[in-house]
């Protein structure tokens, strides 16, 4: 009889991208290839993949890495602003920095981001239906990927701002039945050399 089991979700933001944003640079093409040579031996069933240029291509670049595994395109891991908070639910002494940065992103993003972001919970958080566990990675953005840690950590929705994932960093959230989520760790890059760890990462977050 058919019950429910473990999902192990893996969560990578994309290599590091051009200017434009178009492709992504040669670091973060080796990025994209390390970060799936450290997965190869994962039993990874499916990699889903924003339909952004850069996160396409370093979905491709990892699956090129694993064995029967092929990049599927996803619009729920794109980039998007997945909660845009009231200035209430914010601390007083950071509400107008923060409003004033979210209120710079295209209105696109801002006003149907929300709608994303909690379909997104809904398609990929939390156990699956059936016996065995299932081990998937989402290829997406730093936003998407702050929301789904938020989440795990049960903290207020508009915490997702300020967690900052790196490129081609490897996040991992156990969700058990009957338990709480579990953040199996943030942001690993343990898969890249030095010289490749520190873009997309503030200048004051490269400690």
């Amino acid at each position: 009889m058919n019950g429910t089991a473990i999902r192990y979700l893996y969560l990578a933001r994309h290599g590091e991208a051009t200017e434009d944003e178009s492709r992504l640079t040669d670091h973060g093409a080796q990025q994209s290839v390390l970060l799936g040579k450290r997965l190869r031996h994962s039993p990874l069933a499916t990699v889903h993949h924003g339909p952004l240029p850069r996160a396409a291509q370093t979905a491709r670049l990892i699956c090129d890495q694993l064995d029967g595994v092929r990049p599927q395109p996803s619009e729920l891991a794109g980039d998007y602003v997945p909660h845009l908070p009231e200035r209430d639910e914010l601390p007083p002494d950071a509400a107008d920095t923060i409003l004033t940065r979210l209120s710079q992103f295209p209105a696109e993003e801002r006003e149907g981001g929300p709608a994303l972001g909690t379909a997104a919970m809904a398609r990929f958080a939390g156990p699956v239906d059936g016996d065995e566990p299932r081990h998937e990675l989402l290829v997406t953005h730093a936003f998407l990927i702050s929301w789904f840690v938020r989440a795990a950590l049960d903290a207020p929705k508009w915490r997702w701002i300020g967690i900052n994932p790196a490129n081609a960093g490897l996040t991992v959230i156990r969700y058990a039945p009957g338990r709480p989520a579990s953040l199996v760790f943030f942001n690993d890059t343990g898969h890249l050399p030095e010289e490749l760890r520190r873009p997309g990462l503030p200048p004051d977050l490269r400690v």
